[in-house]
């Protein structure tokens, strides 16, 4: 049985790592994501993790070393934010391409410049391309237990995922989380098959240079040009959201809890309309959705847990047939809107019920956001006042 303990997200997700058996760490320092490396060089000098320590120069080498060590049958752990991500962008796209089962905490944290250290999550979003399955935490509950799923998910599938969660709100915010037991972990995670190099069972690869068109090797073997790796790749990112399902539901029948799969709900059985969000803003739109029903508004929240693959399926069926819905997100594509709600519209396209649909940009650089603001725009919303707006922008 596991313990009760009174620790932040960062903790957490080092805890998690070590549960994990994880055999290679190697991270840069940024803040709000030190901790997380902090405890891990700790346990890992003190002899309660048996791993390798890498300390290296630069966020670019802590992931280009994890996608090495990955490619040679390890288990591997890295974790970043912000600028620090952003630094990794050429390493990102390399270890997807790769293959390479790697799980990263992204600690969520505004980009500069102008610099900030606190909160929003412009940079996982902006790296929503580079091939990698993304998961979003709303508590450090969630995170330590994504961490765990993760690894199960990724070498399933061998691609390599982020595990994001809000800087400060919650890296460096102490809460009770139930730590599993070893044992526990051990039964839902099994110890890494070793898929290094090139063979017909794995999608792994040593990164050769690919011509454009298949061709046959020195066997005779017709093998996969450039392009049908990026399909090989697409294809199994859209396919991971089965067996991210799938980790979900045993990891509920070993830990007795989980988390929806890809999505979640909250008093959606009545509603009319929808708030939708990602991460602990998702947590706060239950608030506001809660002051709202006192009103006699039926409202209700989708929270996004998996934002790459983007759950399309999920969201047309959660929200299809509602009168409106409010998208809240820590984010936006410059020249558009928030990138969320524009996925959410691709989605929903070909619905026949479309509802109404409005976006705000919130909380960029550690904004507090209210769950008072967030229930006053959504009332708004149901009016039919506003399409995309930044929530509380000061002239």
């Amino acid at each position: 049985m596991g313990e009760i303990q009174i620790i932040t997200a960062n903790t957490a997700a080092a805890l998690a790592a070590k549960l994990c058996r994880v055999q290679v760490v190697s991270a840069y320092p940024i803040t709000p994501q030190t901790p997380v490396t902090e405890e891990l060089a700790e346990m890992v000098e003190s002899g309660a993790l048996k791993a390798e320590y890498l300390t290296v120069e630069s966020e670019h080498s802590a992931l280009a070393s994890v996608v090495a060590a990955s490619q040679v049958g390890a288990r591997v752990f890295t974790a970043t934010s912000a600028n620090g991500l952003l630094y990794m962008h050429e390493m990102l796209h390399w270890a997807a391409g790769s293959r390479a089962p790697i799980v990263m905490a992204c600690v969520n944290r505004g980009v500069g410049a102008p610099w900030t250290i606190l909160n929003d999550q412009q940079d996982t979003v902006s790296q929503r391309d580079t091939g990698w399955i993304q998961l979003y935490c709303r508590n450090s509950q969630e995170v330590l237990d994504s961490v765990i799923q993760a690894y199960r998910i990724a070498e399933q599938v061998q691609i390599p995922i982020m595990v994001c969660y809000d800087g400060f709100i919650l890296s460096h915010t102490s809460t009770p989380v139930d730590v599993p037991s070893q044992e526990e972990v051990d039964r839902f995670l099994p110890p890494l098959e070793d898929r290094s190099g090139i063979d017909g069972q794995t999608a792994m690869n040593i990164n050769p240079l690919i011509l454009s068109d298949p061709r046959p090797n020195a066997n005779g073997v017709v093998m996969p040009g450039y392009m049908e790796f990026r399909y090989r790749l697409q294809q199994d990112i859209l396919g991971s959201l089965d067996t991210i399902k799938a980790a979900d539901k045993e990891f509920l029948d070993i830990f007795g809890r989980n988390w929806d799969g890809s999505t979640w709900t909250y008093r959606m059985e009545d509603a009319e309309h929808a708030m939708v969000s990602m991460g602990s803003l998702a947590s706060e739109c239950t608030l506001a959705a809660d002051s709202l029903r006192e009103e006699g508004l039926k409202v209700g929240v989708v929270g996004v847990r998996v934002y790459r693959p983007f759950p399309a399926s999920e969201i047309v069926e959660s929200l299809s047939g509602m009168k409106t819905v409010t998208f809240f997100e820590k984010d936006v594509s410059y020249g558009y809107q928030g990138a969320l709600a524009m996925d959410a519209r691709a989605a929903m396209y070909d619905c026949s019920s479309r509802p109404a649909i409005s976006s705000y940009v919130v909380g960029l650089g550690g904004r507090d956001v209210r769950p008072d603001q967030l229930a006053k725009a959504t009332l708004e919303c149901t009016k039919g006042a506003t399409k995309f707006c930044w929530l509380d922008v000061r002239s």
